[in-house]
C-alpha cells in the first residue's frame, strides 16, 4: 500500500468528528481549538461523560465560541461514567445515516491543520482501509504512548494487525457498515483493541500513519490514570477492584 495524500474528497462534509470528555477542561479546549482550526468543513461533536460542573460549563462556553455541537451523556445513558460504548453506538448510527467516516479525537490530543484531511484522504484513496490512524508523538515529536511499539519504524506507513489507538484515527464508512456496534461487549470500558480486531476479521485494513503526527499527553483525557507514575498501588487498587479501565 502507497501513501498518496491527496485532496479527493467524495463530499463537502466527508467525516463526523467527535472527542469524548470526561474532565480534563485545559486538555479539552486545546484539543477542541487544534480540530476546529482544520482545513476542512467537519461536523464536530464532542460528548459531555459526566464531568464536573464547571467542566461542564467551559464545554457549554466553548461550544457557542467553536460551533460544535455539545452532547451529554446524561440525555442518553443513565450508566455511570466512562460510557465510550455509548459515544460510540450514538456515533455510528448518526455517521451511517449521513453517509460519513467517523473520526476519533480523544482529548490529550492535538492535531495540526492538515491531520484529519489526511486522514480522510488517505481512507479515500485507499478502499481497503478500515482504520486509519495518525502516530503520537511527544513536545520533542518522538513517538510516545500508545504508539511505542512502532517508535523504531522508519517507514512512512505502517499496515499493521496489531490494535490501533483511538487517540486520533478515521473508521472508514465501509467498515462502519460492516460491524454494528450494539455488538459492543457490556463489561469493557474501552474498545480500540476490539474494534481494530473486527476490522481485520471483516477483510479490512488497519494503518497507522507514520508522518502524520499529533500531540499526545498520555492519559489527560482521563486523569485519574496519572496515579500509575504517582501512586501506583492507588492505581491498581482502581484498575481492579473498582472495575475501572477494562480493555
Amino acid at each position: 500500500m502507497r501513501c498518496a495524500i491527496g485532496s479527493f474528497f467524495p463530499s463537502p462534509m466527508p467525516a463526523l468528528v467527535i472527542t469524548p470528555v470526561k474532565d480534563a477542561l485545559g486538555a479539552t479546549l486545546t484539543t477542541i481549538e487544534a480540530i476546529q482550526s482544520g482545513e476542512l468543513p467537519l461536523e464536530y461533536r464532542v460528548y459531555n461523560d459526566y464531568s464536573s460542573p464547571e467542566t461542564e460549563k467551559g464545554l457549554e462556553k466553548a461550544a457557542k465560541q467553536h460551533k460544535f455541537q455539545l452532547i451529554h451523556l446524561r440525555d442518553l445513558t443513565d450508566a455511570p461514567s466512562p460510557n465510550y460504548k455509548t459515544v460510540l453506538q450514538h456515533a455510528q448510527k448518526y455517521a451511517l445515516a449521513q453517509n460519513l467516516s467517523l473520526i476519533i479525537v480523544e482529548s490529550d490530543v492535538t492535531v495540526k491543520k492538515d491531520t484529519l484531511s489526511k486522514l480522510i484522504a488517505f481512507s479515500e484513496q485507499h478502499p481497503s482501509t478500515g482504520l486509519v490512524g495518525a502516530v503520537t508523538v511527544d513536545e520533542q515529536n518522538k513517538v510516545n504512548f500508545p504508539y511505542l511499539k512502532f517508535k523504531d519504524e522508519k517507514a512512512s506507513l505502517i499496515n499493521t494487525k496489531r490494535s490501533l489507538s483511538f487517540c486520533c484515527t478515521l473508521l472508514s464508512n465501509r467498515f462502519l457498515h460492516s460491524y454494528d456496534f450494539s455488538h459492543l461487549d457490556t463489561s469493557k470500558d474501552w474498545f480500540d483493541t476490539h474494534i481494530s480486531k473486527k476490522s481485520l476479521e471483516n477483510g479490512f485494513e488497519n494503518v497507522v500513519l507514520m508522518d502524520t503526527r499529533v500531540l499526545h499527553r498520555p492519559h489527560g483525557s482521563r486523569p485519574w490514570k496519572q496515579l500509575k507514575y504517582t501512586n501506583p498501588v492507588k492505581y491498581y487498587l482502581n484498575k481492579f477492584f473498582k472495575g475501572r479501565d477494562k480493555i
